[in-house]
Formats: structure tokens, sequence, C-alpha cells
């Protein structure tokens, strides 16, 4: 049987006389486009909530009047199950390379969004310790605030213990009241920890108790099963070819350079290269306005909410990414569907902040990733 269709809780693999190997299944769920159609809110929720990817990982840029607390936006949203306490409480959470804390909803929350999520409650655990540090952090638009806390966190076969996680206590806005998942597991660098906290794939690491100091990343297509974050190992069954290795060019968020952005042979955008974060918790792939407009202009599509004939996709040339001089060819028919009259958005989004890229699920469902803190590095492999 394909793996691909086992729907299975934990897959543990055991290497002999080394720590645990584990891969922890993601969902990818409802979009939060559907949900607010769904409620009669989307066209009110878009007009109120204008949308800045940019200010994900520079805030000052953020709109203090909208209520976006995610930058995982709309339309594809991966997440997998974790517990924190004893006995184990579970939460959904996404796994985010774009951001470095733990946090999920708690019963010390006011917010509506916290009212139909699970909540963490520290009374029900015997083994929480508290703290008075408290924690507040920017995502998108929007915002949460909350107090830190210790406690065990199972994730997959690994028991994570004495680790550091936020308490939400507000949540404002709409969208994380509609959003299918409960909170946010980061897995960049310690150096963009809000308040200090150690994240979860660092205090891991700490303990020893991954095989190797990397994690892997397979992010499956359309309404496909089978996407995964792998914690201490690869699974090479999940690519074909060569591991194409790619050194980061800041240690914060996974920030590489880019040589170039080409269609066709000719150079649309990042000509002389440019700076590029690869984050699992950005839907869409993000660029300098002069470059989307480029890409947008080549298949047809315009500037401002990106339509084209769904039916058309696979027949558009392809937006190669060369990366550390290797090509990394993009389909541009892989994107979201807007669920209208035969509608899908480009999966491409304007930002202008010194020329930096974001590349999001709409790049990394297309490529096996691993994430290598032992050498602090990515690389990127084509699809089996």
């Amino acid at each position: 049987m394909n793996k691909r269709l086992v729907y299975c809780l934990f897959v543990i693999e055991w290497s002999l006389s080394l720590p645990l190997l584990i891969r922890v299944p993601l969902q990818k769920g409802k979009s939060l486009r559907q949900n607010l159609k769904e409620h009669g809110l989307l066209e009110d929720f878009l007009k109120k909530n204008p949308y800045n990817p940019a200010s994900k990982y520079f805030p000052n840029l953020a709109n203090d009047a909208a209520s976006e607390p995610l930058t995982n936006y709309m339309d594809m949203e991966y997440y997998g199950t974790i517990s924190i306490g004893t006995p184990a409480q579970d939460f959904t959470v996404i796994f985010d390379t774009g951001s470095s804390n733990l946090w999920v909803p708690s019963v010390y929350c006011s917010s509506a969004a916290c009212t139909n999520h699970n909540r963490f409650n520290p009374s029900d655990s015997s083994t929480y310790e508290a703290t008075s540090q408290s924690l507040s952090i920017q995502y998108g638009t929007g915002s949460m605030t909350g107090i830190l806390g210790y406690d065990t966190v199972q994730v997959g076969g690994i028991e994570d213990t004495n680790q550091i996680f936020g308490l939400s206590e507000t949540e404002p806005g709409s969208f994380f009241y509609y959003a299918p998942f409960d909170g946010i597991l980061g897995l960049a660098f310690p150096s963009i920890s809000s308040s200090g906290a150690t994240p979860v794939f660092d205090n891991m690491m700490n303990e020893g108790l991954v095989s190797e100091d990397l994690f892997s990343v397979y992010l499956s297509s359309d309404e496909q099963s089978g996407s995964f974050v792998m914690f201490g190992g690869i699974d090479s069954s999940y690519y074909s070819g060569s591991l194409n290795w790619i050194p980061l060019s800041a240690e914060t968020y996974w920030e590489i350079t880019m040589d170039s952005v080409t269609m066709n042979g000719e150079t649309i955008a990042c000509s002389g290269g440019c700076q590029a974060i690869i984050d699992t918790g950005t839907s869409l792939l993000a660029g300098p306005s002069t470059g989307i407009s480029s890409i947008n202009s080549y298949i047809g599509a315009s500037d401002g909410t990106v339509r084209i004939s769904c039916s058309a996709m696979s027949s558009l040339p392809y937006i190669v990414f060369t990366i550390n001089g290797i090509e990394f060819p993009t389909q541009i028919h892989k994107v979201s569907s807007l669920g209208e009259s035969g509608s899908c958005t480009s999966g491409f989004e304007s930002i202008d902040v010194d020329g930096l890229w974001i590349l999001g699920d709409v790049f990394i469902r297309q490529y096996y990733v691993v994430f290598d803190r032992a050498n602090n590095q990515v690389a990127l492999a084509s699809l089996a």
C-alpha cells in the first residue's frame, strides 16, 4: 500500500543505540477562506484586514487596526497534533519555520478565538511550572499576548520535558476564531524567540532527543494526505535525485540567498541576487511588487485579488528559482483555488522590503525540504 494513503497518528522509526526519529503527520484542513465564506464573513474580513506578509518579519510594518494574527493566509493550512502536560492535553498547531515560540490557547484567555479551541489548563497538569514572565508576539497583521510556563511537551514519540511555552490570554480578531488549529510551534532560531524562550527543537537538541540536529518537511499537494514534519531524520523515499544543500545567510529565520528568478529563460526578478526566507507558516509565495507583477503578467493574471482560470494552470510556464547555482522550477498550476467560477489565485503576493522573498507553502510543497541546525543550512530535493 502506498504510504501516502495510510492514515496513522505517529510513525516511530528506531535507530540502534540512537534517540528517536519521529514523523509527525500534518493535516491539510479547511481553509480560513472557506470557513469565513460559509459564515458570510469573507467580504467584510477582507475589507477590514489588509494583508502584509512582510509584517511577520518586520513588525513595524504591521497594521495595528487589523485583526489577523497569523501570516498563514486563508487558502492552505498544514497542522499537526502535539500534547502538553501530565496527563496530556492535546492541541493542533502549525509547525512554523518562520517563528520560534510555542504557544497555545489557555483557560486564562478572554478572547472569542479561545472559546472554540482547545485551551490548556495548568491546574490539570501535575508537571506544570509557572513563571512571572509575559509573552507578546506579532504575527502578520495581528498579535497574541499571554504568559510563559514550563511543562512536558509530547511531539510524536518525543517527550520534551521542561519546555517553556506560551499560554495565551488574548488572541484578537476573527481569524483565529475560524482557524482549524489551536496554536503555533515555531521552528526558527532562538535569536528571534519572543521573551528569550527556548524553542522546542532547541530543547530537543539540548536534551539529546533527536538522532540528528535537523528536521525535514513534506507537504502534500491538493487534497492528498501524507504531509509530515520529521524530527531528527530524512526520509529518502519521498524525494528523487540528491539533496541540494544551501547555506543560510542569517540564523534568524531560515534565510538564504537566491541568485535569480526566471521564466522561459528570461530573468524577471532578483537580478544580481536577493534574500529569501523558507517559511512553512506562510501559505503563499511573496516577493517584491515588480517581480510579482512580472510573474502575473506572464501568466495572464492581475495584481490585487489575482485570479486566473484553473483549467489554464497546467499549460503555464514554470517559474525557475535559482538558488546556490541550482535551478528549482515551480509549477504555477499548483496553487490554491478560490472556489468561485473555476477561478484560481496565482499563489503570489507582493511585499516590498529590501527585495525580500518569502518561499511559503506554494513553493515548499513542490520539494522535500531539510532544515539542518547542525550545519546551518537547508536542502531541497525534487519529490519522488
